[in-house]
């Protein structure tokens, strides 16, 4: 079992920053990639970004490259989403998730999920 929480979401005016924050805990959670998706109203899951857990390599959905950095911390079992430059079009739910698949976009191959975090960009 990996228990995931998010924090760190609010609201923005377009153009400006924020930093998401995923806390993973459990026997097992080193084992896993952390990546983050968003879900819009009316749409589907997105992909946005992944690390692996012991290189650091990462991943970025196409909509985010070059805005949004993913990094982490392993001493304190964490993962950040550091978005900038951001549109109204990024106001989305974020979620962060753990995967045993190395480099996966796709959703339904993370196993565990956290409970998500609100952005909001206004225009």
């Amino acid at each position: 079992q990996v228990q995931l929480v998010e924090s760190g979401g609010g609201l923005v005016q377009a153009g400006g920053s924020l930093k998401l924050s995923c806390t993973a805990s459990g026997r097992t959670a080193s084992r896993y990639a952390i990546g983050w998706f968003r879900q819009a109203p009316g749409s589907g899951r997105e992909f946005v970004a992944v690390t692996r857990w012991s290189d650091g390599n990462a991943l970025y959905g196409d909509s985010v490259k070059g805005r949004f950095t993913i990094s982490k911390d392993n001493s304190k079992a964490a993962v950040y989403l550091q978005m900038s430059s951001l549109m109204p079009e990024d106001t989305a739910i974020y979620y962060c998730a753990a995967t045993l698949q190395r480099g996966t976009t796709i959703a339904r191959f993370y196993q565990y999920w956290g409970q998500g975090t609100q952005v909001t960009v206004s225009a």
